[in-house]
Protein backbone atom coordinates (compact mmCIF):
# COMPACT_ATOMS: atom_id res chain seq x y z
CA UNK A 1 0.00 0.00 0.00
CA UNK A 2 1.36 3.37 -1.32
CA UNK A 3 2.60 5.64 1.99
CA UNK A 4 3.57 9.18 2.43
CA UNK A 5 7.05 9.66 3.88
CA UNK A 6 8.12 12.62 6.46
CA UNK A 7 12.06 12.66 6.78
CA UNK A 8 13.73 15.11 9.09
CA UNK A 9 17.23 16.00 7.77
CA UNK A 10 19.54 16.63 11.13
CA UNK A 11 20.22 13.31 12.73
CA UNK A 12 18.02 11.30 10.39
CA UNK A 13 18.75 11.53 6.60
CA UNK A 14 22.06 13.63 7.72
CA UNK A 15 24.49 11.49 10.14
CA UNK A 16 26.55 12.54 12.80
CA UNK A 17 28.82 14.61 9.92
CA UNK A 18 26.21 16.18 8.24
CA UNK A 19 26.06 13.97 5.29
CA UNK A 20 23.69 11.84 3.63
CA UNK A 21 25.10 8.11 3.57
CA UNK A 22 24.82 6.43 0.27
CA UNK A 23 22.59 3.79 1.82
CA UNK A 24 20.07 6.27 3.46
CA UNK A 25 19.98 7.99 -0.49
CA UNK A 26 19.72 4.63 -2.21
CA UNK A 27 16.40 3.61 0.15
CA UNK A 28 15.17 6.92 -0.57
CA UNK A 29 14.78 5.91 -4.11
CA UNK A 30 14.14 2.90 -3.83
CA UNK A 31 10.84 3.70 -1.65
CA UNK A 32 10.20 6.42 -4.25
CA UNK A 33 10.57 3.30 -6.95
CA UNK A 34 8.33 1.02 -5.07
CA UNK A 35 5.67 3.94 -4.90
CA UNK A 36 5.70 6.17 -1.69
CA UNK A 37 5.41 9.70 -2.45
CA UNK A 38 8.84 11.42 -0.42
CA UNK A 39 8.76 14.59 1.76
CA UNK A 40 11.16 16.58 3.80
CA UNK A 41 10.22 17.87 7.04
CA UNK A 42 12.75 20.18 8.66
CA UNK A 43 13.39 22.68 10.97
CA UNK A 44 15.58 24.34 8.62
CA UNK A 45 14.97 26.74 5.78
CA UNK A 46 14.43 26.40 2.15
CA UNK A 47 18.12 27.73 1.21
CA UNK A 48 19.78 25.51 3.96
CA UNK A 49 17.93 22.49 2.07
CA UNK A 50 19.16 22.88 -1.71
CA UNK A 51 21.87 19.95 -1.97
CA UNK A 52 20.05 17.24 0.09
CA UNK A 53 16.58 18.26 -2.69
CA UNK A 54 18.83 18.14 -5.56
CA UNK A 55 20.83 15.11 -4.26
CA UNK A 56 17.35 13.47 -3.24
CA UNK A 57 15.70 15.24 -6.24
CA UNK A 58 12.73 15.79 -3.89
CA UNK A 59 10.29 18.97 -4.73
CA UNK A 60 8.11 18.63 -2.00
CA UNK A 61 9.05 19.51 1.65
CA UNK A 62 7.85 21.21 4.96
CA UNK A 63 10.67 23.67 6.71
CA UNK A 64 10.70 26.00 9.64
CA UNK A 65 9.48 23.45 11.48
CA UNK A 66 5.59 23.99 9.75
CA UNK A 67 5.97 27.50 8.71
CA UNK A 68 6.56 26.99 5.36
CA UNK A 69 5.63 24.37 3.27
CA UNK A 70 6.21 23.55 -0.64
CA UNK A 71 4.64 21.00 -2.58
CA UNK A 72 5.98 19.66 -6.16
CA UNK A 73 7.81 23.12 -6.18
CA UNK A 74 4.92 25.50 -5.19
CA UNK A 75 4.80 27.31 -2.16
CA UNK A 76 0.97 25.93 -0.89
CA UNK A 77 1.30 27.40 2.75
CA UNK A 78 3.51 30.11 4.25
CA UNK A 79 3.03 31.49 8.02
CA UNK A 80 5.21 34.12 9.87
CA UNK A 81 5.65 35.21 12.88
CA UNK A 82 3.39 38.22 14.46
CA UNK A 83 6.01 41.21 13.92
CA UNK A 84 4.69 42.87 17.34
CA UNK A 85 5.62 39.69 19.34
CA UNK A 86 8.94 39.24 17.06
CA UNK A 87 9.41 42.91 18.45
CA UNK A 88 9.14 42.64 22.10
CA UNK A 89 10.64 38.96 22.02
CA UNK A 90 13.75 40.74 20.41
CA UNK A 91 14.27 43.89 22.96
CA UNK A 92 13.79 41.54 25.58
CA UNK A 93 16.75 39.26 24.69
CA UNK A 94 18.63 42.80 23.82
CA UNK A 95 18.01 43.51 27.12
CA UNK A 96 19.54 39.93 28.47
CA UNK A 97 22.10 40.15 25.93
CA UNK A 98 21.23 36.84 24.10
CA UNK A 99 21.68 37.40 20.08
CA UNK A 100 19.31 36.52 17.61
CA UNK A 101 18.61 35.31 14.27
CA UNK A 102 15.90 35.66 12.20
CA UNK A 103 15.08 33.60 9.04
CA UNK A 104 12.88 34.11 5.87
CA UNK A 105 12.81 31.68 2.66
CA UNK A 106 16.11 33.23 1.52
CA UNK A 107 18.84 34.24 4.25
CA UNK A 108 19.43 34.10 8.00
CA UNK A 109 20.86 38.20 9.63
CA UNK A 110 22.29 37.90 13.18
CA UNK A 111 21.24 40.51 15.49
CA UNK A 112 24.76 41.60 16.01
CA UNK A 113 27.83 41.56 14.34
CA UNK A 114 29.59 38.19 16.19
CA UNK A 115 28.90 35.89 19.23
CA UNK A 116 30.48 33.35 20.04
CA UNK A 117 27.14 31.10 21.13
CA UNK A 118 25.79 31.92 17.21
CA UNK A 119 29.05 30.90 15.53
CA UNK A 120 29.25 27.19 17.71
CA UNK A 121 25.14 26.45 16.79
CA UNK A 122 25.47 27.92 13.53
CA UNK A 123 28.55 25.94 12.64
CA UNK A 124 27.10 22.39 13.40
CA UNK A 125 24.24 23.31 10.57
CA UNK A 126 28.20 23.64 8.01
CA UNK A 127 27.03 27.67 7.73
CA UNK A 128 28.79 30.51 8.60
CA UNK A 129 27.88 32.99 11.29
CA UNK A 130 25.10 35.11 9.76
CA UNK A 131 25.94 38.16 8.43
CA UNK A 132 24.48 41.80 10.19
CA UNK A 133 21.90 43.87 9.15
CA UNK A 134 20.11 46.44 11.20
CA UNK A 135 16.65 46.32 11.44
CA UNK A 136 16.25 43.52 9.13
CA UNK A 137 13.47 41.80 10.76
CA UNK A 138 11.24 44.50 10.53
CA UNK A 139 10.94 44.54 6.73
CA UNK A 140 10.74 40.82 6.43
CA UNK A 141 8.32 38.18 7.02
CA UNK A 142 10.19 35.69 9.27
CA UNK A 143 8.75 32.63 9.47
CA UNK A 144 11.46 31.58 12.55
CA UNK A 145 13.74 32.93 14.50
CA UNK A 146 17.12 31.58 17.03
CA UNK A 147 17.63 32.67 20.24
CA UNK A 148 20.57 31.72 21.89
CA UNK A 149 20.62 31.39 25.59
CA UNK A 150 21.07 28.15 28.15
CA UNK A 151 18.00 26.05 28.53
CA UNK A 152 17.79 27.53 32.19
CA UNK A 153 17.50 31.46 30.47
CA UNK A 154 15.18 29.81 28.12
CA UNK A 155 12.29 29.62 31.10
CA UNK A 156 12.22 33.08 31.39
CA UNK A 157 11.17 33.52 27.89
CA UNK A 158 8.55 30.95 27.94
CA UNK A 159 6.90 32.51 30.77
CA UNK A 160 6.82 36.30 29.56
CA UNK A 161 5.87 35.01 25.80
CA UNK A 162 2.84 32.70 26.33
CA UNK A 163 2.20 32.93 22.56
CA UNK A 164 5.19 32.21 21.01
CA UNK A 165 6.96 28.67 20.85
CA UNK A 166 10.93 27.81 21.98
CA UNK A 167 11.80 24.57 20.84
CA UNK A 168 15.56 23.68 21.64
CA UNK A 169 18.02 22.25 18.92
CA UNK A 170 21.50 22.92 20.45
CA UNK A 171 23.16 23.73 23.95
CA UNK A 172 23.01 27.23 23.10
CA UNK A 173 20.25 27.65 20.81
CA UNK A 174 16.59 27.33 20.68
CA UNK A 175 14.09 28.20 17.96
CA UNK A 176 11.48 30.75 18.26
CA UNK A 177 8.12 30.15 16.58
CA UNK A 178 3.73 31.05 16.65
CA UNK A 179 2.83 29.03 19.64
CA UNK A 180 1.26 26.15 18.03
CA UNK A 181 3.14 25.76 15.00
CA UNK A 182 4.67 22.22 14.00
CA UNK A 183 5.59 19.68 11.68
CA UNK A 184 2.30 17.96 12.90
CA UNK A 185 0.54 20.81 11.28
CA UNK A 186 1.78 21.12 8.50
CA UNK A 187 1.50 17.07 7.81
CA UNK A 188 -2.29 17.44 8.77
CA UNK A 189 -2.62 20.36 6.20
CA UNK A 190 -0.80 18.08 3.32
CA UNK A 191 -2.71 15.32 4.68
CA UNK A 192 -5.99 17.73 4.15
CA UNK A 193 -4.84 19.41 0.14
CA UNK A 194 -3.84 16.23 -1.30
CA UNK A 195 -6.59 14.26 0.45
CA UNK A 196 -4.10 11.49 2.26
CA UNK A 197 -5.28 9.27 4.89
CA UNK A 198 -3.08 10.48 8.01
CA UNK A 199 -3.36 6.26 8.65
CA UNK A 200 -1.02 6.40 5.62
CA UNK A 201 1.63 8.64 6.66
CA UNK A 202 4.70 7.25 8.03
CA UNK A 203 7.61 9.78 9.96
CA UNK A 204 11.40 9.46 10.83
CA UNK A 205 12.99 12.18 13.28
CA UNK A 206 14.93 12.39 16.16
CA UNK A 207 14.22 15.85 17.75
CA UNK A 208 12.79 18.24 20.14
CA UNK A 209 10.95 19.55 17.18
CA UNK A 210 9.92 16.15 15.80
CA UNK A 211 8.13 15.36 18.76
CA UNK A 212 4.59 16.30 17.54
CA UNK A 213 4.83 14.96 13.96
CA UNK A 214 5.99 11.71 15.16
CA UNK A 215 2.69 11.26 17.51
CA UNK A 216 0.56 12.47 14.52
CA UNK A 217 1.05 10.36 11.90
CA UNK A 218 -0.18 6.98 11.36
CA UNK A 219 3.27 5.31 12.18
CA UNK A 220 6.41 7.50 14.00
CA UNK A 221 9.62 6.35 13.56
CA UNK A 222 12.72 7.56 15.99
CA UNK A 223 16.23 7.21 15.46
CA UNK A 224 18.43 5.52 18.32
CA UNK A 225 20.39 8.86 18.40
CA UNK A 226 17.20 11.22 19.51
CA UNK A 227 16.11 12.78 22.13
CA UNK A 228 14.86 10.51 25.22
CA UNK A 229 11.62 12.74 24.52
CA UNK A 230 11.17 11.79 20.71
CA UNK A 231 12.14 8.09 21.77
CA UNK A 232 9.19 8.20 24.25
CA UNK A 233 6.87 9.36 21.82
CA UNK A 234 7.38 7.32 18.23
CA UNK A 235 5.98 3.70 17.57
CA UNK A 236 9.33 2.06 16.54
CA UNK A 237 12.87 3.26 17.57
CA UNK A 238 15.41 2.17 15.01
CA UNK A 239 19.66 2.10 14.96
CA UNK A 240 21.36 5.26 15.37
CA UNK A 241 21.79 7.43 12.38
CA UNK A 242 25.41 6.36 11.84
CA UNK A 243 24.74 2.81 11.82
CA UNK A 244 22.06 2.29 8.91
CA UNK A 245 19.16 3.60 11.43
CA UNK A 246 17.05 4.89 8.31
CA UNK A 247 17.78 2.22 6.13
CA UNK A 248 16.92 -0.29 9.00
CA UNK A 249 13.64 1.19 9.64
CA UNK A 250 12.31 1.18 5.88
CA UNK A 251 13.20 -2.35 5.85
CA UNK A 252 11.61 -2.81 8.38
CA UNK A 253 8.44 -1.13 7.40
CA UNK A 254 9.07 -2.74 3.97
CA UNK A 255 9.19 0.25 2.45
CA UNK A 256 11.84 -1.18 0.88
Amino acid sequence: MRKVLFFDIDGTLYNSDKKLPIKAKEAVFEARKNGHEVFIATGRAPFMIQDVLKELEIDSYICFNGQYIVYKGEVVSKTQIDLELLKSVSAYAEIKNHPMVYMNAEKMIASSTYHPHVEESISTLKFPHPAFEKDFYLNQKIYQALLFCSLEEEKAYKENFPLLKFVRWHRVSTDILPNGASKANAVYFLCEKLQIAVEDTIAFGDGLNDIEMLEAVGFGVCMGNGHEEALKRAKYVTTHVDEDGLVNAMRYLKLI
